[in-house]
């Protein structure tokens, strides 16, 4: 039967359209081939699929177990889908994807909501068709910005790496992927960053109205910020709640009791390298990474990055007596020192820190800080001169500056500010266990974000903390024992050029008498010290500072007999710890192991170690140092911070410089040994008198409220035995019918003068 001209004409737009169909089927699988291909542009290649990589931080972990920190561009580390608490993936599931554990990667129902309620509807709140898997794909290959076209073309290659990843990871890897990978703000990028941020806790333990904030967070984190907008975030976490409610992960009674609760931004802590536990001693090992990793390669042939591959690196600081640390620092410094300083302060012409400077040497050190600052940089990378900076500098602005009760907002010129931080009395403490080298607390100033000087590393002249060099060299090079008994008379030294040099004393006790070692030294004798430089030498000296672990530059001169040179605090609590470890130096080491992101150790670290002095040598000097504890400058250690209730096993040593610049203690016990140092920034910031400018004011206190904390401290168990003596001690060596009769002689005054029992040492 022939066709009539309509059915022809019918039967060749049907095979029109049917080509057309073909052809555009076609076209898209061509397209997709293509795309997958990598013809279009280049796509995530099998290896890169297999082992996606993110930006991680690594993690600075404490001895006990405390992530103290991260170091890297975005603060985000890995957890394994065991350590995440089911309620962030039931509000994830019910909030993001519902049928998530159905689709391959694509949801074809949410794409055709999005289809005909956003494109032909336009219905702006039909909501978006992303699965998770989806939104994975994204945040593992981010899209360039690109026009409305290429965003289309993006958004293609995002459904074919879905597709691909479903195919490669089973449901429970790629949910775990996506919450490493995501951002919820307040810098925490990854759910264990974000639970630690916003609540204090780890993901496993997160709660279902806190899992519902940090889901909520995923719209838009500033948005939905519990920090920046609390109302916002209420009502977004309210909905995450009302998804889980109507997808049966909660009840009627769980939905509405949790509905009303507020949220709990106690606990808040923004993550950053300027704030949180031990910023200090996280900037230092920071910088020993950095230049581990220059030498480190992965299996690829290139070198590890500390900011990107999410090293984990063990420490051997313990954050418990980390924290008491900075507390006694704050509690100090902040209570009693800053403020005594401020009020000298304010006695003074325009409260001007610097000390006898003139001001073109004021000049000089504020143009120092001025170079150093963030300010500075950003103007002379724009291209202003230095003289154009120093007067943009002039120019008052608002900002914010550091306080001991919090930020203040003010109005003032960056020149200013400059002068205004120089007002701030500084510190550096490192507490170091002697029979391991494991530095257990490190605190290398009052505040790291507006302080960036690391003082714990910082050479400053050390005072009569120096002393026990020399009374160990007494001891060990000249026989000498603490009932030895010298004359306190004024010794001289030739100078070289005609001239003499002779200490002198901060006190006239006892001068013209023969007294013991033991009681020189707790009262710090500088005419003592001289005269055990004179019967031996100072390379004597030097020599056993050197086997102790000193490496700062020590003049050969029988000044360093009162104090002289500048040392470094990490190398003074190294070598005060040599003297509780039976005389052997261990070196002080903050690093016990770095592990990759998976887990593999690439690197284990011990401490060097030798036999510097001997065991007997080691315990006479303790029981010398006990002498300065229990009757001499440290005694304020005893009768007003209580210390020997806890333990009578502590030795110690005071240590001021001249004009009182640099204030020290060195505080000893069997299980950790101390040196604290404070100061300021230049030795031209100090104050003018005895009373606050002294060791046994200024830095003894903080090593005083250190150990209360510790020995307060159940969980730490800290021993309260006594020093390991050796068994060729002699009794009689340490307190013998010398000592006696000193004790017998002064036992009516030895404690009777609480203002100040043995005012410190002024070096000459």
């Amino acid at each position: 039967m022939k066709q009539t001209g309509s059915n022809k004409k019918n039967s060749r737009l049907y095979s029109v359209l049917w080509g057309c169909f073909c052809a555009l089927w076609v076209g898209v699988i061509l397209f997709f081939s293509m795309l997958s291909a990598g013809c279009l542009g280049p796509m995530p290649s099998f290896e890169e699929l297999e082992n996606p990589q993110s930006m991680q931080a690594s993690e600075v972990i404490s001895c006990d177990g405390q992530v103290l920190g991260y170091i890297g561009l975005q603060n985000r580390s890995d957890v394994r889908y065991e350590d995440i608490s089911e309620n962030v993936i039931n509000a994830l599931i019910a909030t993001e994807d519902v049928r998530f554990y159905s689709h391959s990667g694509i949801d074809t129902r949410s794409l055709g909501r999005v289809l005909f309620k956003t494109l032909i509807g336009r219905h702006s709140s039909s909501g978006g068709g992303s699965t998770i898997t989806q939104q994975l794909a994204k945040n593992l290959f981010p899209r360039e910005k690109k026009s409305k076209l290429g965003t289309v073309k993006a958004k293609f290659k995002e459904w074919i790496v879905a597709v691909k990843l479903e195919h490669r990871y089973s449901k429970k890897e790629i949910i775990t992927m996506y919450l490493n990978t995501v951002d919820f703000g307040s810098n925490a990028f990854g759910i264990k960053a974000a639970a630690r941020t916003f609540f204090g806790k780890s993901p496993k333990d997160l709660t279902v109205e806190e899992a519902a904030v940090l889901v909520g967070l995923l719209k838009a984190p500033t948005t939905y910020s519990p920090a920046l907008h609390p109302d916002n975030s209420l009502r977004r976490r309210n909905v995450v709640l009302s998804q889980m409610h109507n997808y049966d992960y909660l009840n009627d009674t769980e939905y509405d009791s949790l509905k009303a609760l507020p949220i709990n931004m106690s606990r808040y802590t923004p993550q950053s390298h300027n704030d949180g536990l031990a910023t200090y001693f996280r900037e230092y090992v920071r910088a020993e990474l950095k230049e581990w990793c220059k030498h480190q390669r992965k299996s690829d042939g290139t070198p590890y990055d500390v900011h990107k591959d999410g090293l984990r690196i063990y420490t051997t600081i313990d954050s418990r007596i980390q924290t008491y640390a900075e507390e006694a620092v704050r509690k100090h410094l902040s209570e009693e020192i800053q403020p005594a300083f401020d009020k000298e302060l304010s006695r003074r012409k325009g409260q001007n820190p610097f000390c006898r400077l003139s001001e073109k040497q004021q000049d000089h050190l504020l143009r120092q800080a001025m170079r150093g600052s963030d300010r500075y940089y950003q103007l002379k990378q724009s291209g202003m001169k230095e003289e154009a900076i120093r007067k943009e500098f002039d120019k008052k602005v608002e900002m914010s500056v550091f306080t001991w009760k919090g930020l203040k907002d003010t109005v003032m010129s960056p020149w200013d500010s400059l002068l205004y931080y120089k007002k701030f009395i500084n510190v550096g403490l490192m507490s170091v266990e002697p029979g391991t080298g494991y530095v257990k607390a490190y605190v290398g100033g009052i505040n790291y974000r507006y302080f960036k000087y690391d003082n714990v590393q910082s050479h400053r002249q050390v005072g009569s903390t120096f002393k026990p060099f020399v009374y160990t060299m007494a001891i060990q090079d000249l026989g000498m024992t603490p009932d030895t008994q010298v004359p306190n008379a004024e010794v001289c030294f030739d100078n070289g050029s005609g001239g003499t040099w002779c200490p002198r004393n901060s006190s006239h006790a006892r001068e013209g008498e023969m007294v013991t070692l033991k009681w020189a030294l707790a009262n710090s004798i500088n005419w003592i010290s001289a005269y055990l430089m004179k019967q031996g030498s100072p390379e004597q000296v030097i020599a056993i500072a050197r086997k102790m672990g000193v490496k700062s530059d020590i003049p050969a001169v029988p000044a360093i007999s009162v104090g002289t040179p500048e040392i470094t605090v990490a190398e003074m609590a190294g070598a005060m710890a040599t003297f509780a470890n039976n005389g052997e130096y261990v070196e002080p080491i903050c690093i016990l192991r770095i592990e990759d992101k998976h887990g593999k150790v690439l690197a284990r670290f011990t401490p060097e170690r030798h036999e510097a002095i001997s065991p007997r040598t080691a315990y006479l000097m303790l029981s010398l140092m006990q002498g300065v504890v229990s009757s001499g400058t440290g005694c304020r250690l005893n009768y007003k911070y209580k210390l020997n209730q806890y333990s009578t096993a502590i030795a110690g040593k005071t240590g001021t410089t001249q004009n009182n610049s640099d204030a020290w203690f060195m505080g000893i016990t069997p299980k950790l040994a101390t040196a604290v140092w404070t100061g300021g920034e230049v030795r031209a910031i100090h104050f003018r008198n005895m009373t606050y400018g002294q060791g046994a004011a200024q830095a003894l206190p903080i090593f005083a409220y250190l150990m209360q904390g510790v020995y307060s401290d159940q969980s730490l168990r800290f021993p309260r035995t006594g020093f390991n003596k050796p068994s060729n001690i002699n009794d009689e060596d340490i307190e013998g019918s010398a000592f006696q009769a000193e004790v017998e002689a002064e036992n009516t005054t030895r404690y009777t003068d609480q203002t100040d029992v043995a005012t410190d040492e002024s070096i000459w």
